[in-house]
């Protein structure tokens, strides 16, 4: 994914698999960009600034010393706080490497075959598909071959 800055605005040129200058494209880093945008989706959102979204009465309900996790406010709001990545491994390191020490690549690796595998092609009309062919062989038809 190449992140690009225009007028202090962040936005992205290219990202879903583009390698090599766009000249190739890989399965893994399609999913490992899908990610990074969805993340970068859920940061245009933007930042809750309210007395809840600061979490203020948690801040003021534990003192020093004391942690967060336990407070009612971080049980209620924590599963939708955050964007959670499909392939971060959040285990300690010691976890993540007695269950092979698999990175994100082999974890996106295994995210885009299991989604190929279960893959079910929408609904589509048998007539416009044929349309479609059509065309397509109507418009290959009228200019020579480049590969040839």
């Amino acid at each position: 994914m190449q992140p690009t800055m225009l007028g202090g605005v962040n936005f992205v040129l290219h990202a879903a698999g583009w390698l090599e200058g766009g000249l190739a494209f890989g399965y893994e880093k399609w999913v490992m960009d899908v990610d990074q945008c969805g993340m970068w989706h859920a940061f245009a959102k933007g930042v809750d600034l309210s007395p809840n979204g600061q979490a203020l009465d948690a801040i003021l309900d534990n003192g020093p010393g004391q942690h967060f996790l336990g407070s009612a406010h971080t049980v209620a709001t924590f599963e939708a706080a955050f964007y959670r990545s499909s392939i971060a491994d959040n285990n300690s390191f010691a976890q993540w490497e007695s269950e092979g020490a698999n990175d994100a690549e082999v974890r996106a690796n295994q995210v885009w075959k299991k989604m190929l595998a279960e893959y079910e092609p929408p609904p589509f009309d048998e007539a416009k598909d044929e349309e479609f062919r059509e065309w397509i062989e109507r418009k290959k038809a009228s200019f020579p071959d480049s590969n040839v």
